[in-house]
Protein backbone atom coordinates (compact mmCIF):
# COMPACT_ATOMS: atom_id res chain seq x y z
CA UNK A 1 0.00 0.00 0.00
CA UNK A 2 1.25 3.27 -0.85
CA UNK A 3 0.52 6.46 0.83
CA UNK A 4 1.81 10.22 0.98
CA UNK A 5 3.27 9.09 4.09
CA UNK A 6 5.16 5.67 2.99
CA UNK A 7 6.75 7.92 0.51
CA UNK A 8 7.45 10.44 2.44
CA UNK A 9 9.11 8.38 5.20
CA UNK A 10 10.48 5.41 3.09
CA UNK A 11 8.25 2.99 4.69
CA UNK A 12 6.35 -0.10 3.36
CA UNK A 13 3.07 0.06 5.37
CA UNK A 14 0.97 3.63 6.75
CA UNK A 15 1.30 2.64 10.10
CA UNK A 16 3.00 4.51 13.13
CA UNK A 17 4.35 3.91 16.72
CA UNK A 18 3.08 6.12 19.39
CA UNK A 19 5.77 7.62 20.67
CA UNK A 20 4.85 6.81 24.73
CA UNK A 21 6.66 6.88 27.37
CA UNK A 22 8.35 4.25 29.43
CA UNK A 23 7.26 1.93 26.32
CA UNK A 24 8.12 3.33 22.66
CA UNK A 25 11.29 2.28 24.13
CA UNK A 26 14.33 0.85 21.00
CA UNK A 27 13.11 -3.05 21.61
CA UNK A 28 9.39 -1.73 20.31
CA UNK A 29 10.47 0.71 17.90
CA UNK A 30 13.34 -1.44 16.16
CA UNK A 31 10.34 -4.35 15.92
CA UNK A 32 7.63 -1.88 13.64
CA UNK A 33 10.36 -0.42 11.90
CA UNK A 34 11.63 -4.07 10.93
CA UNK A 35 7.73 -4.78 10.33
CA UNK A 36 7.37 -2.12 7.66
CA UNK A 37 5.94 0.77 9.35
CA UNK A 38 7.58 3.85 11.51
CA UNK A 39 8.22 3.57 15.04
CA UNK A 40 8.84 6.47 17.23
CA UNK A 41 10.61 6.84 20.18
CA UNK A 42 9.72 8.62 23.44
CA UNK A 43 12.20 10.60 24.57
CA UNK A 44 10.05 12.89 27.16
CA UNK A 45 11.07 11.66 30.75
CA UNK A 46 14.92 10.82 29.53
CA UNK A 47 17.93 12.29 30.63
CA UNK A 48 19.73 13.45 27.58
CA UNK A 49 22.59 10.83 27.52
CA UNK A 50 19.80 8.31 27.74
CA UNK A 51 18.13 9.71 24.72
CA UNK A 52 21.90 9.40 22.57
CA UNK A 53 21.70 5.63 24.03
CA UNK A 54 18.49 4.84 22.27
CA UNK A 55 19.35 6.25 19.60
CA UNK A 56 22.46 4.12 18.85
CA UNK A 57 20.50 0.85 20.43
CA UNK A 58 17.79 1.39 17.58
CA UNK A 59 20.26 2.16 15.19
CA UNK A 60 21.73 -1.37 16.09
CA UNK A 61 18.86 -3.07 16.04
CA UNK A 62 17.29 -1.80 12.46
CA UNK A 63 18.73 -0.16 9.43
CA UNK A 64 15.22 1.29 8.45
CA UNK A 65 13.70 4.43 9.23
CA UNK A 66 12.73 5.33 12.52
CA UNK A 67 11.91 8.53 14.71
CA UNK A 68 12.23 10.36 18.00
CA UNK A 69 9.80 12.40 19.51
CA UNK A 70 10.24 15.87 21.74
CA UNK A 71 7.61 17.24 24.42
CA UNK A 72 8.47 20.41 23.73
CA UNK A 73 6.10 21.10 27.09
CA UNK A 74 8.42 18.88 29.06
CA UNK A 75 11.22 20.87 31.70
CA UNK A 76 14.46 19.90 29.68
CA UNK A 77 13.70 19.19 26.29
CA UNK A 78 15.52 21.27 24.79
CA UNK A 79 18.25 19.28 25.66
CA UNK A 80 16.83 16.11 24.47
CA UNK A 81 16.10 17.53 20.91
CA UNK A 82 19.49 18.92 20.71
CA UNK A 83 20.63 15.37 21.29
CA UNK A 84 18.23 13.92 18.67
CA UNK A 85 19.49 16.85 16.21
CA UNK A 86 23.07 15.91 16.65
CA UNK A 87 22.22 11.97 16.03
CA UNK A 88 20.58 13.36 12.66
CA UNK A 89 17.66 11.24 13.46
CA UNK A 90 15.74 10.47 10.07
CA UNK A 91 12.22 11.20 11.69
CA UNK A 92 11.62 13.83 14.61
CA UNK A 93 8.23 14.05 15.84
CA UNK A 94 7.40 17.22 18.38
CA UNK A 95 4.41 18.38 20.36
CA UNK A 96 3.24 20.90 22.37
CA UNK A 97 5.44 23.63 21.60
CA UNK A 98 6.82 25.67 18.44
CA UNK A 99 8.57 23.66 16.21
CA UNK A 100 10.37 25.99 13.87
CA UNK A 101 13.56 25.77 14.68
CA UNK A 102 13.56 21.92 15.01
CA UNK A 103 11.97 22.01 11.48
CA UNK A 104 14.95 24.12 10.11
CA UNK A 105 17.56 21.91 11.70
CA UNK A 106 15.99 18.68 10.52
CA UNK A 107 15.98 19.89 7.27
CA UNK A 108 19.31 20.85 6.94
CA UNK A 109 20.81 17.20 7.29
CA UNK A 110 17.49 16.06 4.85
CA UNK A 111 15.33 14.52 7.66
CA UNK A 112 11.33 15.16 8.03
CA UNK A 113 9.63 16.84 10.85
CA UNK A 114 6.10 15.60 12.19
CA UNK A 115 3.59 17.53 14.70
CA UNK A 116 1.25 15.93 16.91
CA UNK A 117 -1.71 18.10 17.56
CA UNK A 118 -4.86 18.29 18.48
CA UNK A 119 -6.78 21.30 17.48
CA UNK A 120 -6.69 23.02 13.61
CA UNK A 121 -5.05 26.27 15.14
CA UNK A 122 -1.87 24.19 15.88
CA UNK A 123 -2.30 22.01 12.88
CA UNK A 124 -1.68 25.37 10.59
CA UNK A 125 1.04 26.53 13.15
CA UNK A 126 2.72 23.32 12.27
CA UNK A 127 2.52 23.81 8.62
CA UNK A 128 3.72 27.18 8.63
CA UNK A 129 6.64 26.35 11.03
CA UNK A 130 7.73 23.80 8.37
CA UNK A 131 6.08 20.45 9.62
CA UNK A 132 6.11 17.76 6.74
CA UNK A 133 3.03 15.85 8.10
CA UNK A 134 0.72 15.83 11.49
CA UNK A 135 -0.50 13.63 13.78
CA UNK A 136 -4.21 14.28 14.93
CA UNK A 137 -4.78 12.47 17.79
CA UNK A 138 -8.56 12.61 18.55
CA UNK A 139 -10.25 11.98 21.75
CA UNK A 140 -10.34 8.23 21.63
CA UNK A 141 -6.65 8.01 22.37
CA UNK A 142 -4.26 6.61 25.52
CA UNK A 143 -2.40 9.96 26.79
CA UNK A 144 -3.21 13.28 25.39
CA UNK A 145 -5.52 12.94 22.83
CA UNK A 146 -7.83 16.26 21.61
CA UNK A 147 -10.92 17.35 22.84
CA UNK A 148 -13.24 16.06 19.60
CA UNK A 149 -13.28 12.47 18.38
CA UNK A 150 -11.31 11.17 14.97
CA UNK A 151 -14.31 10.66 12.99
CA UNK A 152 -14.52 14.52 13.06
CA UNK A 153 -11.19 15.96 13.78
CA UNK A 154 -9.30 13.92 11.10
CA UNK A 155 -11.44 15.22 8.01
CA UNK A 156 -11.97 18.81 9.31
CA UNK A 157 -7.85 19.13 9.71
CA UNK A 158 -7.01 17.17 6.51
CA UNK A 159 -9.53 19.06 4.64
CA UNK A 160 -7.71 22.67 5.84
CA UNK A 161 -4.08 21.80 5.50
CA UNK A 162 -2.02 21.07 2.58
CA UNK A 163 0.47 18.53 4.16
CA UNK A 164 -0.06 14.74 4.93
CA UNK A 165 -1.89 13.98 8.08
CA UNK A 166 -1.74 10.60 10.42
CA UNK A 167 -5.24 9.63 12.40
CA UNK A 168 -4.29 8.83 15.54
CA UNK A 169 -6.58 7.48 18.99
CA UNK A 170 -9.21 4.94 17.83
CA UNK A 171 -7.20 2.58 15.47
CA UNK A 172 -6.40 -0.97 15.98
CA UNK A 173 -7.26 -3.21 13.05
CA UNK A 174 -7.49 -3.02 9.05
CA UNK A 175 -11.29 -1.31 9.24
CA UNK A 176 -9.82 1.74 11.16
CA UNK A 177 -6.98 2.14 8.78
CA UNK A 178 -9.05 1.61 6.11
CA UNK A 179 -11.34 4.29 7.79
CA UNK A 180 -8.70 6.80 8.36
CA UNK A 181 -7.69 6.74 4.69
CA UNK A 182 -11.12 7.50 3.82
CA UNK A 183 -11.43 10.29 6.13
CA UNK A 184 -8.48 11.83 4.56
CA UNK A 185 -5.51 10.54 6.27
CA UNK A 186 -2.20 9.39 4.83
CA UNK A 187 -2.18 6.76 7.38
CA UNK A 188 -2.16 5.71 11.07
CA UNK A 189 -0.75 6.23 14.19
CA UNK A 190 -1.30 3.48 17.35
CA UNK A 191 -0.46 3.16 20.72
CA UNK A 192 -2.34 1.05 22.65
CA UNK A 193 -2.22 -1.51 19.80
CA UNK A 194 1.33 -1.69 19.85
CA UNK A 195 1.30 -1.48 23.76
CA UNK A 196 -0.33 -4.90 23.81
CA UNK A 197 2.55 -6.88 21.75
CA UNK A 198 4.95 -9.54 23.13
CA UNK A 199 7.71 -6.98 22.24
CA UNK A 200 6.50 -4.29 23.95
CA UNK A 201 8.08 -3.63 27.72
CA UNK A 202 4.91 -2.84 29.43
CA UNK A 203 4.25 -5.36 32.67
CA UNK A 204 2.24 -8.72 31.36
CA UNK A 205 -0.36 -7.72 33.72
CA UNK A 206 -1.48 -4.26 31.99
CA UNK A 207 -1.01 -6.48 28.78
CA UNK A 208 -3.61 -9.03 30.28
CA UNK A 209 -5.87 -5.99 30.70
CA UNK A 210 -5.55 -4.42 27.70
CA UNK A 211 -7.58 -7.67 26.18
CA UNK A 212 -10.56 -7.61 29.24
CA UNK A 213 -11.22 -4.05 28.96
CA UNK A 214 -14.18 -1.97 26.85
CA UNK A 215 -14.17 1.29 25.52
CA UNK A 216 -16.12 2.24 28.71
CA UNK A 217 -13.28 1.35 30.89
CA UNK A 218 -11.35 4.74 30.63
CA UNK A 219 -11.25 8.20 32.14
CA UNK A 220 -10.34 11.57 30.39
CA UNK A 221 -9.08 14.30 33.17
CA UNK A 222 -6.15 16.59 33.52
CA UNK A 223 -6.07 15.56 37.14
CA UNK A 224 -3.19 12.89 36.62
CA UNK A 225 -0.18 15.09 35.03
CA UNK A 226 -1.91 18.54 34.58
CA UNK A 227 -2.94 17.95 31.08
CA UNK A 228 -6.15 16.26 29.71
CA UNK A 229 -5.57 12.75 28.89
CA UNK A 230 -6.97 9.15 29.09
CA UNK A 231 -6.00 6.81 31.04
CA UNK A 232 -7.65 2.97 32.65
CA UNK A 233 -10.37 4.06 34.94
CA UNK A 234 -9.00 1.94 38.10
CA UNK A 235 -8.22 2.95 41.92
CA UNK A 236 -5.08 4.69 40.86
CA UNK A 237 -6.25 6.83 38.65
CA UNK A 238 -9.20 7.48 40.62
CA UNK A 239 -7.18 8.53 43.71
CA UNK A 240 -5.32 10.95 41.77
CA UNK A 241 -8.01 12.71 40.15
CA UNK A 242 -9.52 13.22 43.67
CA UNK A 243 -6.16 14.81 45.00
CA UNK A 244 -6.32 17.98 46.25
CA UNK A 245 -3.16 19.73 45.78
CA UNK A 246 -1.70 23.83 46.25
CA UNK A 247 0.69 25.89 44.66
CA UNK A 248 3.33 24.89 47.66
CA UNK A 249 3.04 20.82 46.22
CA UNK A 250 5.02 21.73 43.25
CA UNK A 251 7.90 22.72 45.29
CA UNK A 252 8.04 19.65 47.04
CA UNK A 253 7.20 17.53 44.06
CA UNK A 254 9.47 19.22 41.90
CA UNK A 255 12.63 17.43 42.76
CA UNK A 256 11.23 14.23 41.46
CA UNK A 257 11.38 16.07 38.08
CA UNK A 258 14.58 16.90 38.28
CA UNK A 259 15.97 13.69 39.57
CA UNK A 260 14.39 11.80 36.75
CA UNK A 261 15.56 14.44 33.73
CA UNK A 262 18.64 14.69 35.48
CA UNK A 263 18.28 19.06 36.00
CA UNK A 264 19.23 21.54 38.11
CA UNK A 265 17.09 21.47 41.47
CA UNK A 266 17.40 25.61 41.77
CA UNK A 267 16.44 26.11 37.85
CA UNK A 268 13.16 24.51 38.33
CA UNK A 269 12.13 25.64 41.73
CA UNK A 270 12.44 29.46 40.34
CA UNK A 271 10.43 28.81 37.59
CA UNK A 272 7.77 27.11 39.71
CA UNK A 273 7.65 30.00 41.64
CA UNK A 274 7.78 32.74 39.42
CA UNK A 275 5.13 31.02 37.14
CA UNK A 276 1.93 31.39 39.81
CA UNK A 277 -0.65 29.25 41.13
CA UNK A 278 -2.32 27.54 37.78
CA UNK A 279 1.41 26.91 36.54
CA UNK A 280 2.53 25.14 39.54
CA UNK A 281 -0.94 22.59 40.72
CA UNK A 282 0.20 21.99 37.24
CA UNK A 283 3.67 21.10 37.65
CA UNK A 284 3.26 19.14 40.58
CA UNK A 285 0.23 17.00 38.77
CA UNK A 286 3.15 16.42 36.35
CA UNK A 287 5.28 15.35 39.21
CA UNK A 288 2.59 12.79 40.10
CA UNK A 289 1.78 11.81 36.88
CA UNK A 290 5.65 10.83 35.86
CA UNK A 291 5.50 8.87 38.70
CA UNK A 292 2.31 7.14 38.42
CA UNK A 293 2.68 6.75 34.84
CA UNK A 294 5.54 4.86 35.36
CA UNK A 295 4.24 2.41 38.30
CA UNK A 296 1.17 1.76 35.98
CA UNK A 297 3.27 0.79 32.69
CA UNK A 298 6.68 -0.90 34.54
CA UNK A 299 5.33 -2.25 37.72
CA UNK A 300 1.42 -3.62 36.31
CA UNK A 301 0.30 -1.73 39.69
CA UNK A 302 -3.36 -0.16 38.76
CA UNK A 303 -3.51 0.97 43.18
CA UNK A 304 -0.62 3.04 43.21
CA UNK A 305 -0.31 3.47 39.43
CA UNK A 306 -1.68 5.00 36.23
CA UNK A 307 -2.20 2.91 32.64
CA UNK A 308 -2.68 5.22 29.84
CA UNK A 309 -5.28 3.24 27.58
CA UNK A 310 -7.67 4.05 24.38
CA UNK A 311 -11.25 3.75 24.29
CA UNK A 312 -9.80 1.02 21.27
CA UNK A 313 -8.91 -1.20 24.17
CA UNK A 314 -12.55 -2.97 23.37
CA UNK A 315 -11.43 -4.55 20.26
CA UNK A 316 -8.06 -5.56 21.44
CA UNK A 317 -8.29 -9.46 22.10
CA UNK A 318 -4.64 -10.67 22.15
CA UNK A 319 -0.84 -9.77 22.62
CA UNK A 320 0.71 -11.01 19.35
CA UNK A 321 3.87 -9.74 18.15
CA UNK A 322 4.36 -6.81 16.23
CA UNK A 323 4.95 -8.23 12.90
CA UNK A 324 1.59 -10.39 13.19
CA UNK A 325 -0.30 -6.76 13.86
CA UNK A 326 0.92 -5.08 11.44
CA UNK A 327 0.21 -7.86 8.99
CA UNK A 328 -3.13 -8.44 10.33
CA UNK A 329 -3.96 -4.83 9.64
CA UNK A 330 -2.75 -4.94 6.27
CA UNK A 331 -4.82 -7.70 5.56
CA UNK A 332 -7.60 -6.81 7.06
CA UNK A 333 -8.05 -3.62 5.06
CA UNK A 334 -7.60 -5.50 2.01
CA UNK A 335 -10.33 -7.23 2.71
CA UNK A 336 -12.45 -4.89 4.66
CA UNK A 337 -11.93 -2.95 1.04
CA UNK A 338 -12.94 -5.65 -1.10
CA UNK A 339 -16.43 -5.55 1.33
CA UNK A 340 -16.84 -1.64 0.54
CA UNK A 341 -16.53 -2.46 -3.50
CA UNK A 342 -19.19 -5.19 -3.41
CA UNK A 343 -21.49 -3.00 -1.08
CA UNK A 344 -20.97 0.44 -3.46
Amino acid sequence: MKTKITELFGIKHPIVLSGMSWISTPELVAPVAEAGGLGILATGILKPEETRDFIKRTREMTKKPFGANVTLYFPGSEKNAKVILEEKVPIVNYALGKGDWICEAVHAYGGKVIATVTTLKHALAAEKDGADALIVTGHEAAGHGGAVTSLALVPYIADNVKIPVIAAGGFADGRGLLTALTLGAEGISMGTRFMATKESPVHQNQKDITIEKTPFDTVYTDKVDGMLARMMDAKGSRNLMNKILNPFSALIRSTQITKLLGLPWIKLFFYILLSGPKKSIAMARMAIGFKAFEVGTMKGDNVKGVLPLGQITGIITDNPTVKEVVNRIMKEAKAAHKKMDKVI
